[in-house]
């Protein structure tokens, strides 16, 4: 699945507080981030060879510390497609994003969302884990609507996780986000289920042609190519 995101982050940083009144009443600065401290999010679904953001742009800062940090970027995330009920399908695909280096002690991510609810759930370990749900993660107000599916839901959950694998010791906090999308059917009904099902209904006037007829096998081979063609012209 490939998403076209702005990837909002909020963060404080105290060291890069000010007061207004000394410097002529500048409360907002923006600046190149490379020049200040970031947090290594990335996307740990992710099916490109690049993880992190390769679009360089500027931070808000704010004279209270406040860092804002808003940057486009354009993910590739591994999503298992289920097409047993093509085109009549929906899909579930999640976004998961967190610090790759920095464990829950260090930096501890939370959604921006204000409508959220918490909830408990139980972890591959066997052991209940307290989690953020929010209903609204992701913010469509910029959202282009896609000529072939609808998102029917976009929650987003914030976990904190233990990797026995690599650091057991300290866990690590990601947020995901759960897309349910739903295929928009009608482009394929009228292109392909509509011409397949005329195409198979041709076969019944078979019936009614005499059984002395030369032209009914004729016809049942002729069906069958036509099918066929149309199928291969939809593949191409």
């Amino acid at each position: 699945m490939t998403c076209s995101v702005w990837l909002k982050q909020v963060w404080m940083d105290r060291r890069l507080a000010w007061d207004p009144k000394n410097y002529g009443g500048v409360s907002v600065l923006y600046i190149p981030y490379e020049m200040i401290w970031v947090p290594d999010i990335v996307l740990y679904n992710n099916a490109d060879s690049y993880y992190n953001i390769t679009i360089s742009t500027k931070a808000t800062l704010h004279h209270s510390g406040q860092v804002t940090w808003e940057p486009p970027a354009i993910f590739k995330s591994l999503c298992q497609i289920d097409v047993r009920w093509f085109p009549f399908d929906e899909q579930q695909c999640y976004l998961k994003f967190g610090s790759w280096t920095y464990s829950e002690d260090l930096i501890n991510l939370e959604l921006l969302n204000d409508n959220v609810r918490y909830e408990e759930e139980v972890n591959e370990q066997g052991i209940v884990d307290n989690i953020t749900i929010a209903d609204d993660g992701i913010d469509l107000s910029d959202y282009y609507p896609s000529v072939e599916w609808d998102i029917m839901s976009r929650i987003g959950i914030r976990r904190s996780k233990n990797y026995p694998s690599c650091c057991n010791d300290n866990p690590y906090v990601d947020v995901t986000y759960y897309l349910n999308l739903r295929r928009k059917p009608l482009f394929y009904t009228v292109n392909l289920v509509f011409p397949c099902v005329g195409i198979s209904c041709l076969t019944i006037a078979v019936f009614y042609l005499p059984s002395y007829s030369g032209e009914k096998v004729s016809m049942c081979i002729s069906i069958v190519v036509a099918l066929t063609m149309f199928i291969l012209l939809l593949v191409s």
